[in-house]
């Protein structure tokens, strides 16, 4: 721990002084027993001061002298890292509800593992935190507005229902449109509340043609950065996904490298999911990113009562050992 994780390091000189202490009380010690080799009659000092005097005798000097140590640390206000949940935060789950997703390469199938998964990510979610649902396919719809209340958000994810195309880049301009209009309800405050969009998808856009176009994603992405609302993308799915529309089969293979420019355009994080499980851990980890941070926070009670302890523990020993207080 260095001076610079102390709010009052200037505290810490009060060490020299429990340092002067414990030489003093040395210094006392070996001129009390040059003052007993002094002593004339050695058969008298036998009799009245044993040669040898335990060492248990220095104990409760010692301890309070420890715990005088603690105290000082604790007065110099030592701080750490503390992981506190997030009270004024936004976060937009955003999930592809395009044809693609009925594959059953992931059981039952994509969309009804993306349902059951996102339902425990707003259940895992801390409380403070707004939560808001987009759901696209060709076009991109705010189903809840951020909201504190999970179960409205839940609801509708029960309700998602898929449709032709992929608009990933309509996806993310559609959740940050929600994300200013609910910093622009809240007002106030010095500092924009953080905000952070969740998009799963499982496939590439399709609408418009390329992901650079004005309404693309790679636009809508760098839109983002701009803003300062970091994109974390999970592609969901596998290699080997196929449905079924009309007569034909047509492949429908997850496509990781446009989800992960979109992150990283964004400046935020790409995960892949295929199976349940995967894309339940991958939630999991969002959890911890998203509803906590890390804040410098008082850590002296631990001195502190260290401190307590071993100064009472050295003056309940003294009366002890030696029927009298050091």
């Amino acid at each position: 721990m260095s001076l610079t994780e102390f709010a009052s390091p200037w505290w810490l000189a009060f060490v020299l002084v429990v340092a002067a202490l414990a030489v003093g009380y040395a210094l006392v010690q070996r001129g009390r027993r040059k003052r007993m080799l002094r002593f004339s009659n050695l058969e008298l000092l036998e009799r009245v001061a044993p040669t040898r005097q335990s060492p248990l005798r220095h104990v409760p000097t010692a301890l309070v002298l420890v715990g005088l140590l603690l105290l000082t640390i604790a007065l110099a206000g030592p701080t750490s890292d503390k992981r506190v949940p997030r009270n004024r935060a936004t976060v937009m789950l955003v999930i592809d509800v395009s044809l693609s997703m009925k594959s059953t390469d992931v059981k039952p199938n994509r969309l009804a593992a993306a349902q059951e998964a996102a339902k425990a990510f707003a259940d895992g979610l801390t409380p403070g935190i707004n939560l808001g649902l987009v759901a696209f396919a060709g076009t991109a719809s705010v189903l809840v507005s951020p909201t504190t209340n999970r179960e409205e958000t839940k609801a509708a994810i029960d309700h998602l229902t898929l449709a032709e195309r992929t608009a990933t880049g309509e996806a993310i301009f559609t959740s940050l449109q929600s994300i200013e209009t609910l910093g622009a309800v809240l007002g106030g405050g010095e500092q924009v509340p953080p905000a952070r969009i969740v998009l799963l998808s499982d496939g590439k856009q399709t609408v418009p043609d390329f992901p650079d176009d004005p309404r693309g994603g790679y636009t809508a992405a760098r839109q983002a950065k701009e803003k300062g609302v970091p994109i974390s993308t999970i592609s969901f799915g596998t290699s080997y996904g196929t449905v079924d529309i009309g007569d034909e089969r047509i492949a429908v293979p997850v496509d990781d490298p446009s989800l992960r420019e979109v992150a990283t355009l964004s400046g935020g994080t790409f995960f892949t999911a295929s199976s349940l499980e995967e894309l339940r851990n991958v939630y999991d980890t969002l959890e911890e990113q998203i509803g906590f941070e890390t804040v410098r926070g008082d850590a002296s009670r631990m001195w502190l009562v260290l401190g307590v302890l071993c100064t009472a523990a050295g003056l309940g020993t003294a009366l002890l050992l030696r029927q009298r207080l050091p």
